[in-house]
């Protein structure tokens, strides 16, 4: 049993060292040392040379046939984070406002967390002392990159970063009509179903008292429509006074045809096109004309002065393919999401698990590159696996990962500008809400989770690492991953909506990390 005292200093320590690298990136940025293009260059050094490095140096040496089987399990409890982080920004969504241009960014912030970074620092760190063993520090990145690998395909190959995507498709709604909606639902959800519930139970109590004999239901002055009508109070939800409705207006006698249009609930129809620009934000549109087959009919120039002319002196017009019918569309669209799902799977972390585990699990391939038992490979010159330089470049290469990736961290920490001014305008309840959910909630369900599934079976009681890591990775703020993508798709460069919901997280995640890590210290040994 490990002292109180002890587990406290375990549990702070390697936030000591992640918060001074962090802050290192933080320092240089705001010194204007580290720019934007520097941050964005060494990130894909991180993701393409110095992490698959780190992966592929932990992976060979830690995994064996023994305790591969425990990547069942990491996967299992890795999807299970990413879909209770989504429900939870739902929750979040449902119950208070969010800005238009996050409606969907807020389910990727919710289910998708930093799981690099900060859960490859800190684990490696405990796992690298007491009470774990000498081992358990190679095992633990390895069980990492599980978790590593079920975030990368969830969020390109399978489509999540198109979440960040539709945020910015469709014209702009404002703050207060968006608040208005959630007033709304909000209502809906928390008076509308007991009323109605209410309202059923009585309509059927009444139903059973009521008299078979029409001629007696006036003069007994039993149950009658017309008395619920009278008697039984209205629960039907008062409508918008500023909804509005679609009117079409046609002048017949006119040479312009003008078409009023607003929008209800701030839906789009999708076989209308609306302009992004001064149009879009006046509501008024004009519709797409209607396409015929005269409309595919053009001249080139080039053609009418070199092509031959006819008796009439026209010119010779020719029509372009015919268009693709529905289902061509579909079948074009299909594919063309396919070849990007693939392309995105082989990415290089992707290919480094492909390429790692049956390296570790084949005893010849292993012991081309570690020292093995049950592999009779001869050694190079110097006594070592003919190739063990792979492994460690692989070691020198992956060192560089976590301090790196720590620097970037505080670097877009850097950049995420909030003015005092605005919090008062800023979604207080959605922000707050979700960084309570993530940061003391989700590691609560962690912490339950991980022990039910010990207790089946699933997660093996004699592998603790396997154990402390499941725990750890409930409480992961949300992944930085998201202000890049949120800075491409937006066109203005800019994450300014989902700044003021990262911050909370990360002040609160120095709190409740250390609580998780020191209880499951105290819980394992």
């Amino acid at each position: 049993m490990v002292a109180a005292g002890a587990i406290i200093w375990i549990s702070v320590r390697p936030l000591i060292r992640l918060f001074i690298c962090v802050t290192c990136g933080f320092v240089l940025t705001k010194a204007d040392l580290f720019p934007v293009l520097a941050s964005r260059t060494l990130g894909q050094v991180i993701l393409n040379v110095t992490l698959p490095s780190l992966m592929f140096s932990k992976m060979v040496p830690a995994f064996t046939p023994e305790n591969i089987g425990a990547l069942g399990p990491l996967v299992l409890v890795a999807v299970i984070y990413e879909v209770l982080g989504v429900f939870m920004a739902w929750i979040c969504k449902t119950f208070f406002w969010v800005p238009h241009r996050f409606r969907y960014g807020i389910l990727v912030a919710g289910g998708w967390g930093n799981v690099g970074d900060i859960p490859t620092s800190v684990i490696m760190s405990i796992t690298g002392a007491a009470p774990f063993g000498g081992s358990d520090q190679t095992l633990s990145v390895a069980y990492i990159s599980a978790f590593i690998l079920v975030y990368m395909i969830t969020l390109f190959p399978m489509g999540a970063h198109y979440l960040v995507l539709q945020d910015f498709v469709g014209p702009e709604v404002e703050n207060y009509e968006v608040q208005e909606q959630v007033r709304e639902k909000r209502k809906v959800l928390l008076y509308g179903w007991p009323k109605a519930l209410l309202r059923l139970c009585r309509r059927q109590s009444m139903s059973t008292k009521e008299d078979p004999d029409p001629e007696n239901q006036s003069s007994t002055g039993q149950y009658t429509p017309e008395k619920e009508q009278e008697q039984s109070p209205s629960f039907a939800i008062r409508p918008r006074s500023h909804n509005k409705r679609v009117s079409f207006l046609n002048n017949s006698n006119s040479n312009n045809l003008d078409h009023h249009r607003t929008y209800e609930d701030h839906e789009l129809d999708a076989t209308t096109a609306v302009p992004t620009d001064g149009a879009a934000q006046s509501h008024i549109a004009s519709p797409a004309p209607t396409v015929t087959a005269h409309d595919f009919e053009y001249e080139n120039p080039r053609e009418k002065d070199s092509s031959p002319r006819s008796i009439s002196g026209e010119l010779e017009k020719t029509e372009p393919p015919p268009p693709l019918t529905e289902s061509q569309r579909r079948r074009k669209r299909i594919l063309a999401k396919t070849k990007v799902a693939i392309k995105s799977l082989f990415n290089p972390c992707s290919i480094t698990m492909i390429v790692a585990i049956p390296i570790a699990l084949i005893a010849p391939l292993k012991g081309l590159f570690t020292p093995t038992s049950n592999a009779s490979i001869p050694n190079a010159p110097d006594g070592e696996p003919p190739l063990a330089f792979i492994l460690d470049f692989a070691n020198f290469m992956g060192a560089a990962s976590v301090p790196l990736g720590l620097i970037c961290l505080g670097s877009a920490l850097a950049r995420l500008n909030v003015p005092r001014s605005e919090w008062s305008k800023l979604p207080t309840g959605a922000i707050f809400s979700l960084a309570v959910l993530k940061m003391v909630v989700s590691p609560v369900i962690g912490v339950v989770m991980t022990i039910g599934l010990t207790s089946a079976g699933v997660i093996s009681k004699e592998d603790k690492v396997l154990q402390f890591v499941c725990m750890f990775f409930s409480c992961l703020p949300t992944a930085t991953t998201q202000v890049y993508l949120t800075q491409v798709y937006s066109g203005t460069g800019s994450a300014e909506f989902l700044s003021p919901f990262l911050l909370p997280q990360y002040f609160l995640m120095f709190f409740s990390m250390t609580g998780l890590t020191a209880y499951s210290l105290a819980y394992l040994f």
